[in-house]
């Protein structure tokens, strides 16, 4: 749900409702629910596949799945850690589970279910969640803005945090395939479509330069990339060049790739997410160098370590510095 508003100024900008919205910019090329699509495509050909849910599969684009393969889908009820106690059983029988639901849910409500019944006994459960960081703007009760911070320690866990459509869709059957429990962070409805320029192709744990740049390195994740390959545009205008680093899978890392690039003299290295300052990508890439004697000039872009606002995603995105134009500007100020 989107409307116009009118600034003092007279400006008109599009805003939107603090309902579950849609990261797309006006105009930008989309897929409708690539995650509900891809594993339900996967299923027709692997029959140990079930999706579960805690009464969202509507908003988790579980519902095209369900659709598909109903006598395969299972609808748990707003009962997180019952979800992720089933799907741990349904693993050690053989399936692989995709359980659903939203990141606050899965990372605050279900951690020890998570820890306990999935982690530790490394089952082969795939949990994929909505709604990762500041993607809505119905405020901290459904704001993952803290989900990184909390899944990073816990062992046996691989987390995975895809940019735009395209490589959700190559992300289902890498982490199908893969053995063991993975966390996915998931962009729902209609996701942007941004790599496919790029001639991308999702590895699991692997990180991949998307453009070369003298001045700027941006180390991103998630939205960020996106976010990151248009400041880097609009900023070459202003002769600032701006290369940008993808690291989908933020555990494990790929050291040998972050080494690599942010090893190149001369260039300020910024690390950008869709999470907390505290915990993220950021403070894993800062440790990271820090160990193998590495010291750019670094810079972090992430939100603030505070409870958000609620609110129209736009607004919010500005606010708390991940819009595009936030990013233009803070980078603006390092140079």
């Amino acid at each position: 749900m989107s409307h116009v508003n009118t600034t003092q100024s007279g400006k008109k900008r599009l805003t939107t409702s603090a309902m579950i919205a849609s990261i797309a910019a006006e105009g930008q090329a989309t897929r409708a629910a690539p995650f509900g699509h891809a594993l339900a495509a996967l299923a027709d050909q692997r029959p140990d596949i079930v999706g579960l849910s805690a009464d969202l599969s509507k908003y988790t684009d579980l519902h095209i799945f369900a659709k598909a393969h109903p006598d395969r889908f299972y609808q748990m009820g707003m009962a997180e850690q019952l979800l992720m106690s089933a799907a741990a059983g349904m693993a050690r029988e053989g399936c692989v589970p995709f359980a659903t639901t939203y990141a606050v849910f899965a990372s605050r409500r279900a951690y020890d279910f998570i820890c306990m019944a999935i982690a530790e006994e490394n089952l082969n459960v795939k949990i994929v969640c909505g709604l990762p960081g500041l993607t809505t703007g119905y405020g901290p009760s459904h704001q993952a803005t803290d989900d990184l911070a909390i899944f990073r320690a816990m062992p046996n866990l691989m987390i995975v945090d895809p940019c735009d459509a395209l490589e959700i869709e190559q992300a289902v059957p890498a982490i199908a395939e893969h053995q063991g429990p993975v966390y996915m962070r998931l962009l729902r409805g209609n996701v942007p479509l941004v790599l496919d320029e790029y001639g991308y192709t999702f590895e699991l744990g692997k990180a991949k330069t998307l453009r070369t740049g003298r001045d700027v390195l941006i180390i991103s994740t998630g939205l960020m990339t996106m976010r990151s390959l248009e400041a880097a545009a609009q900023l070459q205008k202003d002769g600032v060049d701006v290369a940008v680093l993808h690291v989908p899978t933020i555990k494990p890392l790929d050291e040998q790739a972050i080494l690599s690039e942010a090893r190149k003299s001369g260039r300020l290295v910024i690390t950008a997410e869709n999470h907390s300052i505290i915990g993220g990508l950021g403070e894993a890439v800062a440790g990271l160098l820090l160990r193998n004697g590495v010291t750019p000039t670094f810079r972090q872009i992430a939100l603030p370590d505070a409870f958000l606002d609620a609110g129209a995603l736009p607004t919010l995105h500005d606010r708390y510095g991940i819009s595009t134009e936030a990013v233009c500007a803070q980078i603006k100020s390092w140079m």
